[in-house]
């Protein structure tokens, strides 16, 4: 008679807070402790920062870029097979032909690429008095809705500026996933503001978890990252999060709790789709 193992409901996460110096293969090489000694924990997911193994500089994106299947690409493969755990290898600088892309790729536990996502919505802002940044000068937008599936259930991808925008997450949402994986890069004018406040509503909205990682505060980089690194509950509450220095934490996310939530408070089937539009918008 067939043994049959009943499905797995909770999920172990580990987020790497890193810095983000080093030349990108050197990036890759320091995740190998970090990654065997989550493997030892029984960690089934590890997640990395957004640029993980790029400096997060405009003009270092197409110098630094990659295409797919490049080496960054297969270091990354290689420690998700070597460790057997499931890989959210922050975002890379993508090359593909002329074009660069900011690009998020997950490796399953032997090593195969189960998701890659580029970047929707390019973070081209002004803020008085704050932040100045154009991805826009030397990357290009990604335009694919990013969902795969898991032993644990379905889980959404997105990077950073992304998850400012709530369509996005609505439709993660309703193409079946439970959480959804964020790498990420505040700064200190948008992350004290807006970083968890943003995270929480997506997660309360849409009844996921959201796992959103960042790299770690380096007071010599151009880019002062806020880190913060955390993870927010279908709730909306908050779970656990780091302070700006490089660390790591584990949560352990129980799969089953969204459709448990969305039963008892039906937001998704309470939706009036048939007066959302107007006027073709």
């Amino acid at each position: 008679m067939e043994n049959r193992q009943p499905p797995r409901t909770v999920l172990r996460v580990r987020q790497l807070q890193t810095r983000l110096d080093g030349a990108p293969l050197e990036r890759v090489r320091a995740l190998e402790a970090p990654l065997a000694r989550a493997a030892a924990d029984g960690v089934d997911l590890v997640a990395l920062p957004e640029m993980f193994c790029c400096p997060y500089e405009t003009p270092q994106f197409p110098r630094l870029a990659e295409p797919e299947g490049g080496p960054v690409w297969s270091a990354c493969a290689e420690l998700a097979a070597r460790n057997g755990l499931w890989l959210s290898a922050g975002s890379v600088p993508e090359r593909d032909g002329g074009r660069v892309y900011n690009t998020a790729y997950v490796f399953d536990r032997q090593g195969r690429q189960a998701a890659k996502h580029r970047k929707m919505h390019l973070f081209d802002i002004a803020v008085d008095g704050g932040q100045h940044f154009r991805e826009s000068d030397t990357l290009s937008a990604g335009s694919a809705v990013t969902t795969f599936g898991t032993e644990f259930g379905r889980l959404g991808l997105c990077i950073c500026y992304d998850m400012r925008f709530p369509e996005l997450f609505r439709l993660m949402a309703l193409e079946g996933a439970l959480a959804v994986l964020v790498p990420a890069a505040f700064n200190f004018t948008t992350g004290p503001a807006h970083w968890e406040l943003t995270l929480r509503a997506r997660a309360l909205d849409n009844q996921v978890y959201c796992v959103a990682t960042a790299p770690a505060l380096d007071p010599a980089a151009s880019y002062h990252a806020w880190g913060h690194s955390l993870v927010a509950d279908p709730w909306g509450a908050l779970v656990a999060q780091l302070d700006d220095a490089p660390g790591e934490q584990t949560v352990e996310l129980d799969m089953a709790r969204p459709a448990q939530i969305r039963r008892q408070l039906p937001l998704l089937q309470h939706r009036r789709t048939d007066v959302y539009t107007l006027n073709g918008r």
